[in-house]
């Protein structure tokens, strides 16, 4: 049997997690991991990661040896992200950033996530690598509460990342984005499936794909408000240029996470009929999968140059 690549093929250059996972360094950080980790087809170290358990106290490894987060966790059935490819997207929003900032990455930059979840995941790790500040909006009250926990447990978080609650469950920046907020970039990933029964199709083959029975746990979870919303992530990116024209002098770049391509021209109509000056694609791959961010902002090379000043 052919082994595995050594290196994560596609995967940013600065992302931590490019070559296989160091289950002795891992477990040397994160001792809880051990029970967890066996020898597989390949003859190599790995994880059953068909077993939510074992996922969630591998990313509680990640978290600690890479990050220095040391107290991570998640409600049951809550949404367990797959860390490599949530790096990637914070790497490559960094590069982003770093074009208007003579090719540095800004250190000092203020970021807005939408939908951070219960694992808060793209503000710990965005802060831990770059230093950058940022504000997480949330429905769900218990996700919130739960990133909450996290950011409080964990010395020096709760000056870098602050959560706010969307009371309108049909808003995305009304409500959250206020008057005297700036930010130098939005991130979402917007809720991939249209429907309760398309995310449980989805699900369904995840599970026939691990060779698992239908009624098995799910190895990542996810709530209703993470795995889907009427229209699908289509409809949700709409939604969120539709609403970004009336906080244009608010944010810098407004950035999405597009898992189907073919949802990009209609994404480009879009932004077009909206007027954006700038729209760019930044185009990620994770072993097999591709996927990308869509990034667009209104100002012009004169407002970003008097945006930057003020920095």
């Amino acid at each position: 049997m052919t082994k595995p690549p050594v290196q994560k093929n596609g995967l940013h250059p600065r992302n931590r997690h490019r070559g296989r996972y160091d289950f002795p360094s891992l477990i040397q950080s994160y001792p809880a991991l051990s029970p967890f980790v066996k020898v597989n087809a390949y003859g190599d170290e790995s994880v059953d990661f068909a077993n939510p358990d074992a996922v969630k106290t591998l990313n509680q490894a990640l978290l600690q040896h890479f990050y220095h987060i040391a107290h991570w966790t998640i409600p049951d059935g809550f949404l367990c992200p797959p860390i490599p490819g949530r790096a990637d997207y914070i790497h490559y929003l960094a590069d982003l950033l770093a074009e208007d900032n003579r090719g540095d990455v800004p250190r000092d930059a203020s970021v807005l996530d939408i939908g951070c979840g219960a694992n808060c995941i793209y503000p710990l790790i965005g802060h831990r690598e770059y230093g950058w500040r940022f504000t997480g909006s949330e429905v769900n009250p218990l996700a919130m509460k739960a990133a909450n926990q996290t950011i409080e447990a964990n010395p020096g978080l709760n000056r870098a990342i602050r959560l706010r609650r969307q009371k309108n469950s049909k808003a995305i920046f009304a409500g959250i984005i206020h008057k005297h907020d700036a930010f130098d970039a939005v991130m979402c990933n917007p809720p991939f499936h249209a429907s309760a029964e398309e995310a449980q199709q989805g699900t369904q083959r995840k599970l026939h794909n691990l060779g698992l029975d239908k009624d098995s746990p799910l190895n990542f979870g996810g709530q209703k408000d993470e795995l889907w919303c009427e229209g699908g992530e289509a409809a949700f990116i709409h939604q969120m240029i539709k609403e970004s024209v009336g906080f244009a002098r608010h944010c810098l770049w407004f950035t999405s996470l597009v898992s189907r391509k073919e949802n990009l021209p209609a994404i480009y109509r879009a932004l077009d009929a909206v007027d954006a000056k700038k729209v760019r694609t930044l185009e990620m791959a994770q072993g097999q999968k591709r996927s990308r961010v869509i990034a667009w902002s209104f100002m012009d090379d004169a407002a970003r140059a008097r945006w930057l000043q003020k920095r």
